[in-house]
């Protein structure tokens, strides 16, 4: 890894979480930003699926962000007795700004109903819809026929794990944002020991500043060799 890049990544410490100038775009991604930079979707709906950490998140963020959407869990989505769409028991307003619905995986039975009657009114009023999971909806069992055929019907578009490069950007920029001081040697070596995985970076991360705040001690290999035994690959 570069001293450019890690000057470059200690720079992102004074950006704000999900900003556009933080993600770290790369061909993993490319599709995703691709569709979201489109005016228009078919059906006025995109679904964008992948593995944790891949920065589906960091990208619906960035988005609604940038359209005025409104964003919420999929968890958080329900509708009361009137049919009335509520997010964390809130009625949802009509209107024509998108909505933003995360973490999809998490969309029990009794939420579908909500889902189904959002979708229907977003299409009648013109309000595009994103949503995210880490699988597309071809790959889900939805208890709703109808609200199976919108979901299939829907745009996808895949984020990949991360390429090397991206992986070893992403790797600082983690640190960076925790105001992490490793050694480069250290960062090189998880690098190559981490699985090739945005999910295992951040874990590691995770679990490396909550060692050393713990122990008041610095990031070294020994203690990440102690805290990400299950994580690292046998040495070569």
């Amino acid at each position: 890894m570069t001293d450019a890049r890690v000057q470059l990544v200690l720079d992102l410490q004074q950006d704000r979480p999900f900003s556009a100038e933080r993600f770290i775009a790369g061909s993993s991604n490319a599709s995703a930003r691709a569709w979201l930079a489109r005016a228009r979707w078919p059906e006025g709906r995109l679904w964008l699926w992948g593995p944790a950490g891949t920065g589906k998140s960091h990208l619906l963020h960035v988005w609604a962000q940038q359209n005025g959407a409104v964003q919420f869990e999929a968890a958080a989505l329900s509708c009361d007795a009137d049919g009335a769409l509520l997010v964390a028991g809130q009625k949802l307003e009509p209107g024509v700004t998108p909505f933003v619905i995360d973490h999809l995986e998490g969309l029990e039975q009794k939420q579908e109903v909500a889902l189904l009657h959002l979708l229907n009114r977003a299409h009648a009023a013109g309000r595009r819809v994103l949503m995210a999971s880490r699988h597309p909806p071809a790959r889900r069992f939805f208890h709703l026929p109808d609200l199976a055929s919108r979901l299939r019907a829907t745009m996808t578009a895949g984020l990949e794990e991360p390429e090397d490069e991206l992986r070893a950007t992403l790797l600082l920029s983690l640190m960076a944002e925790r105001q992490l001081v490793v050694p480069q040697s250290v960062t090189d070596w998880l690098w190559r020991q981490l699985p090739r995985t945005g999910e295992a970076l951040v874990r590691a991360v995770n679990r490396l500043d909550d060692a050393a705040m713990k122990r008041g001690s610095a990031i070294s290999r020994a203690l990440a060799m102690e805290v990400l035994v299950d994580l690292l690959k046998e040495e070569d």
